[in-house]
């Protein structure tokens, strides 16, 4: 199995603020975005900072993921692609407390239907596959959005803002990517992400106060679950509006 990483890394910001605005928000947040943040190295279009993200989600037959039971209400297990690559990323999204921690290995993408099936053999994969088998983890949906991503270093340290809009869903039972997921959720809606490590950069607060912002927790993998109709609402899903 060919790996693009040896072994698993650990990547990402340690803090993140997300916000769910309405679409027209959403408009004035990338213009803004785009005159004080330089574009992500990997982006396409006319200003270089968009692509298209597709990620399958695992959880238990018990649904343990989205009801947040335990330690697994602290984590999340999801293959991504981005565009249409011939690499996909295994990963790991740690959260505890406010801090975030990602660990993530990519692959081939033709190797992605033996992750199933292959055994602990002490490749790269090994570490993700594990964790699946040890979790009772399953494909579940897989979720796909239009991303903007602009990012810079600030006095404050490295900062990056994300948009995603145009969210589509559908249901997967298999390791594999779906062209065109057929549910649409949050629906003239957009997700603004500000990830940094450290203290709140200067530009984030400058945005929060510009337009008028009011953070929150907000989670594709649980808002899919609800409208593929594979779960229903956690207890406190009223108080963070399917959020978390």
């Amino acid at each position: 199995m060919q790996v693009a990483e040896s072994g698993g890394t650990a990547l990402g910001f340690t803090s993140e603020l997300k916000f769910v605005v309405d679409t027209a928000t959403g408009q004035r947040i990338r213009e803004w975005a785009r005159e004080r943040l330089g574009a992500d190295p990997h982006g396409n279009g006319s200003f270089a900072d968009e692509y298209r993200v597709s990620s399958v989600y695992f959880d238990t037959e018990a649904r343990d993921v989205f009801m947040r039971r335990g330690s697994y209400g602290r984590s999340k297990y999801r293959i991504r692609r981005y565009e249409q690559d011939s690499t996909v990323f295994l990963e790991r999204k740690l959260r505890t407390g406010s801090r975030l921690a990602k660990r993530r290995t990519g692959i081939d993408v033709a190797m992605l239907p033996l992750i199933a099936g292959t055994s602990l053999n002490g490749d790269a994969t090994a570490w993700f596959r594990r964790r699946l088998a040890l979790r009772a983890l399953q494909p579940v949906c897989q979720v796909t959005y239009s991303r903007l991503a602009r990012m810079g270093h600030t006095p404050d340290g490295p900062a990056r803002l994300t948009l995603d809009e145009g969210l589509q869903a559908c249901i997967s039972s298999a390791y594999t990517f779906v062209p065109h997921p057929d549910v649409r959720l949050l629906v003239g809606q957009a997700i603004v992400e500000m990830k940094y490590r450290g203290r709140v950069p200067s530009v984030f607060k400058e945005a929060v106060e510009t337009f008028a912002l009011t953070p929150g927790r907000w989670s594709k993998y649980r808002s899919a679950v609800v409208a593929l109709g594979l779960g229903t609402s956690a207890p406190d899903d009223a108080q963070h509006g399917a959020h978390a």
